[in-house]
C-alpha cells in the first residue's frame, strides 16, 4: 500500500463556474485538471493547510465551507487521502506557480481529464449519472 499522502482540494463556485487549474509537468498525474488544493502537512487541520495552499497557488484568501466529500484512492505508487471542502474566496485568483487555470460550467467539467479519485465529485457536481 504504500505512503498515505493527505491531501485538501477546494471547490470553489463563482457564478455556476467551478475554479479548476491544471498539474504542472514534472509532479504526478502532470497535465490532468484538478480542484486546487495540496498537501496536508504534519499536525497541520485541513481547513488550514486548504487556506495555505490557496494563497500559495492563487494569492486569494479563502473561507473554507463543508466537506462535500472525502476519498481513498490508490495510485500504482501512492495512496491519496483527499478531502473536498466547498470554499467561497476573496480576491481574484492568479495562477502564482505558472499553472493553467479555467473557470468552467459544471456541464463542462466531465470533458476535461481529472485524476481517477475525482470522478465521483465530478459526477455529483455536473449532475451526469
Amino acid at each position: 500500500m504504500g505512503e498515505v499522502v493527505e491531501v485538501v482540494a477546494a471547490v470553489i463556485e463563482r457564478d455556476g463556474r467551478y475554479l479548476i487549474t491544471r498539474r504542472l509537468q514534472d509532479t504526478h498525474l502532470a497535465g490532468l485538471w484538478e480542484f486546487p488544493g495540496g498537501k496536508i502537512w504534519p499536525g497541520e487541520q485541513p481547513e488550514v493547510a486548504l487556506k495555505r495552499e490557496l494563497s500559495e497557488e492563487l494569492g486569494v484568501t479563502a473561507e473554507v465551507g463543508e466537506l462535500l466529500e472525502s476519498v481513498d484512492w490508490s495510485y500504482p505508487e501512492k495512496t491519496v487521502h483527499i478531502r473536498f471542502f466547498r470554499c467561497a474566496i476573496l480576491g481574484a485568483p492568479q495562477p502564482l506557480q505558472g499553472q493553467e487555470m479555467l473557470w468552467v460550467e459544471a456541464a463542462e467539467l466531465p470533458s476535461r481529464r481529472f485524476p481517477e479519485a475525482d470522478a465521483e465529485l465530478i459526477r455529483r457536481l455536473s449532475h451526469t449519472r
